[in-house]
C-alpha cells in the first residue's frame, strides 16, 4: 500500500492501535492480587483467596487463540510438576459464551482448574490485553511476575519463576 493512499481515518486507527500497543505493555501494579470468585469447568465456584499459601499461576486464554492452544499441554506439565510441591494453575477462559472452550478442552484436557470469566470482570481486574497472558501470584498472594503472550520458550521461564517462588 502507498502512503498516498492512506486516508486520515486509517491514520488515526492506526495510531490508536499503536497508543493501544504502548499501553498493553505496562505491567499491573505490583502487590495484592485482586481476588475473585468464577465458576470452574467443574460447576463449582472458586475463589482466589482459597488458594494462599501456594503458588497459583494465573492463565488467561480464549479456544481461538493460537498461541493458547500451543501453552495450555506445557502449563499442564508444570501443574503435574509442581502441584505436589505447593502450586496451582488457574486457567481463566475470557470467552462470552464458554462452548467453544469447553470443546477445546476435550481435545486438549487439562486437571487444573478452568474457570470462566464470561462477563470479563476478572480480565477487567488484572488488567489483560493480550492472549494469553499470564501472571504469578506469591504464596502470600501478591502479583510477583506477569507475561503477555506466548511464545516457544517461554515455559522455561515459568518453570525458572515457579521454583523460585516455591523456595520462598
Amino acid at each position: 500500500m502507498k502512503l498516498a493512499h492512506i486516508t486520515p481515518r486509517l491514520y488515526l486507527l492506526g495510531l490508536l492501535v499503536f497508543i493501544i500497543s504502548i499501553a498493553a505493555t505496562a505491567d499491573i501494579t505490583p502487590g495484592v492480587a485482586p481476588d475473585f470468585a468464577l465458576k470452574s469447568a467443574s460447576g463449582e465456584n472458586l475463589r482466589l483467596s482459597e488458594h494462599r499459601g501456594e503458588v497459583v499461576m494465573i492463565n488467561f486464554w480464549a479456544s481461538w487463540c493460537g498461541p493458547c492452544r500451543e501453552e495450555m499441554p506445557l502449563l499442564e506439565e508444570l501443574y503435574h510438576q509442581y502441584q505436589p510441591m505447593g502450586f496451582t494453575v488457574l486457567g481463566v477462559n475470557v470467552e462470552e459464551d464458554s462452548s467453544k472452550a469447553r470443546q477445546m478442552l476435550q481435545d486438549i484436557p487439562v486437571n487444573f482448574p478452568v474457570l470462566f470469566d464470561n462477563k470479563s470482570t476478572v480480565s477487567k481486574l488484572y488488567d489483560v490485553v493480550a492472549m494469553p497472558s499470564t501472571v504469578l501470584v506469591d504464596r502470600d498472594g501478591n502479583v510477583r511476575y506477569l507475561h503477555r503472550g506466548y511464545k516457544p520458550g517461554y515455559e522455561e521461564t515459568y518453570q525458572q519463576q515457579v521454583r523460585a517462588l516455591i523456595r520462598e
